[in-house]
């Protein structure tokens, strides 16, 4: 689970937003002023769409207030917006000066819809732009001159190319941020707070589809006996070393994160009570046969753990670690290298132990 395209998505909403905003309000100005301007010069039809677009500013800057779908009105918002620009530059009394505003398009998209969307927008409306300028001028010599039109074309280019490095580069910024914010520094695993935004994400999915999903709770036995005897740099050699088998043995849709100290949490997507179990007994088996060599020391590790499955033992992350953490107790009160399943796992288990001992 290495996506961070929803924390992404929410980290760039509030400067969105407010470039989002500063544009409604200059398009309310703008188009109050040009509509004038165009009904003193008898452009009628340029002059209504110029109102309608500040009217309709008006509308989308009430709506996004306190919006939840700010990429829908952001959609909503652009494609009327630079639809009238290519009208403007279309109408035949406009002004050649009109096609300066094409060279918004790249910044406005970029900065309103990020790298991919905003570059499709852009090469779109900028090629459009340019089918109408030739349209326009093609039988007008003085406007159809090599140079000029290489200077727009490549004045336009270099905006286009510009806007889209930046984005590009704010976002692989902000992805880097974002990983180290949410990354165990020692062992490489998720923290704390990667683990919480995950299990937002596969919360409302689980529901959505009602498909199953798990929440392991593991901790290594005796740590602080392994810290203590051969000291700190090998307790985190140890960490690290668990951190692997658990790469090993998981999925690339499963979640491992270090909850803190010794102690982790595996989320497992797509798997119920049973399957967590299976999961859960197949780390712990790993880490007791792959033993760490430290300095010609081996040193032998297990570990405990406990199984919560979403729905019977709660629906948020807080009852789920909670219900983990019991069976985990209950593992180590049992004598360690053990792991406590789910109480619906427990419950079908439970026949089948007494079949085996009657047997």
């Amino acid at each position: 689970m290495d996506s961070y395209k929803e924390p992404l998505k929410a980290l760039a909403r509030p400067y969105r937003k407010a470039v989002l905003k500063a544009l409604l309000v200059l398009t309310m100005l703008g188009g109050a002023l040009f509509a004038m301007l165009n009904l003193l010069t008898g452009s009628y039809p340029l002059a209504i769409v110029e109102l309608a677009m500040g009217a309709y500013a008006i509308l989308v800057y009430r709506a996004v207030r306190n919006t939840q779908h700010l990429e829908r009105w952001i959609i909503a918002y652009a494609i009327p917006f630079f639809t009238a620009m290519m009208f403007a530059i279309a109408v035949p009394r406009a002004s050649a000066t009109v096609h300066a505003w094409v060279l918004l398009i790249p910044i406005v998209s970029h900065l309103l819809m990020g790298r991919r969307l905003g570059l499709a927008i852009s090469v779109f409306y900028m090629s459009i732009a340019g089918i109408i300028f030739l349209l326009r001028y093609h039988d007008e010599p003085a406007m159809m001159q090599a140079l000029p039109i290489a200077n727009i074309a490549v004045i336009s280019l270099c905006i286009l190319v510009f806007s889209h490095v930046y984005e590009v580069t704010r976002e692989q910024s902000q992805r880097q941020l974002l990983k180290i914010a949410q990354t165990d520094t020692l062992t490489g695993l998720a923290n704390r707070a990667r683990l919480s935004d995950i299990f937002k994400r596969e919360q409302q999915r689980t529901r959505r589809y009602s498909t199953p999903m798990t929440l392991l709770a593991l901790d290594l036995d005796h740590f602080k006996e392994v810290n203590d005897r051969y000291g700190h740099d090998t307790g985190d050699l140890a960490l690290q070393h668990v951190a692997r088998i658990f790469r090993e043995c998981l999925r690339a849709t499963d979640l491992a994160a270090r909850l803190g100290g010794e102690e982790f949490g595996i989320l497992l997507t797509n798997t119920n009570g049973q399957q967590g179990l299976e999961v859960a007994e197949k780390i712990r088996i790993a880490v007791a046969s792959t033993p760490l060599t430290v300095n010609n020391d081996v040193i032998r590790l297990t570990l405990s753990g406990g199984v919560a499955e979403f729905g019977p033992d709660g629906e948020t992350l807080r009852q789920l670690v909670r219900e983990a953490d019991k069976r985990l107790y209950e593992a180590k009160d049992r004598g360690r290298n053990l792991i406590i399943p789910a109480e619906t796992t427990a419950s079908l288990l439970e026949p089948l132990e007494s079949d085996t001992h009657r047997a």
